[in-house]
């Protein structure tokens, strides 16, 4: 199987209800169920990172550096912070509005109660540990892109990552006019350098032995599945790292007849045509549409 592309996805003209008849029947059936999530899943869960909870949360940051530049939450996080006391009076705001204050959210608990009791395995690029939360077992689970919650260093010097929840919750109680004070700000413990949220967004992510684990256990998931009946339910996934999740899903698709690729996506639910008899794809709210799927 080739290597797909975004414009070789096509969209199927099956009635409404008729997929979600046919994903209930193969979510019940299935003896794997390897879910794969995006952005779209939690910003069906409510963490969306624009409109009126941006400006809710962000005024005051909005205000010092201007509308151009604080658009969102997504693009803010790339703004050119001038000192480190503003990058983490920042990061500190965006780490307890999207990780540490919200508890498990309704979509993703619900999520948990209809796949519990089956052999699967989530793969997500979402760093807002919703999963967790909702009770899925932390082994069953590869957070590829990193965690809200941990910090590392900027330049990656050593392969280990540091829990930042105390910190953050101590810079969000004393930060002023977007400031945190400069006794706050983290630095390595072994280079002495800066520290950066542990994201992907450069060749520095640390890779720690946890991120390896999970690797690991992810390959043997999807190793097992070879032959077996399986669903790849895709949540939420667009175009952005369609390499991580996307498209290893259609080729996992292709490659076993017994598989099938269930994608639901609000705008941008598609699969290729070499799949398509092996797929359903839901155009619509991914909450409503798991809703009337259990």
């Amino acid at each position: 199987m080739g290597y797909f592309r975004k414009d070789y996805c096509i969209d199927q003209e099956i009635p409404y209800e008729e997929q979600l008849q046919q994903a209930a029947k193969l979510l019940d059936n299935a003896q794997m169920l390897l879910i794969g999530a995006g952005a779209g899943a939690s910003a069906a869960a409510g963490l969306t990172y624009d409109g009126e909870r941006f400006y809710k949360n962000f005024q005051e940051f909005i205000e010092k550096y201007g509308k151009i530049h604080m658009r969102d939450m997504y693009s803010s996080g790339f703004y050119p912070f001038p000192t480190q006391e503003t990058k983490w009076g920042y990061w500190s705001k965006h780490s307890m509005i999207n990780r540490f204050l919200p508890p498990a959210l309704p979509l993703y608990q619900k999520l948990y109660e209809a796949v519990k009791e089956k052999d699967y395995f989530v793969l997500t690029t979402n760093v807002d540990h919703q999963f967790q939360k909702a009770g899925f077992a932390a082994e069953r689970i590869f957070a590829t892109q990193g965690d809200y919650g941990m910090i590392q260093c900027e330049k990656g010097c050593h392969p280990k990552i540091y829990d930042a929840e105390e910190l953050f919750r101590r810079m969000d109680r004393v930060r002023k006019e977007c400031l945190i004070p400069s006794d706050m700000v983290p630095k390595c413990p072994v280079c002495g350098g800066n520290m950066m949220m542990h994201l992907r967004c450069d060749g520095n992510f640390v890779e720690d032995e946890d991120w390896h684990a999970a690797s690991e256990r992810y390959v043997n998931f999807v190793q097992k599945t070879a032959g077996k009946s399986t669903v790849l339910l895709e949540l939420g996934v667009g175009f952005n790292t369609p390499g991580i999740i996307k498209y290893p899903f259609w080729r996992m698709t292709a490659e076993n007849p017994k598989a099938v690729y269930v994608c639901i996506n609000y705008g941008a639910a598609g699969c290729p045509e070499e799949i398509a008899a092996q797929s359903i794809c839901i155009d619509g709210d991914i909450g409503e549409v798991l809703e009337q799927l259990w």
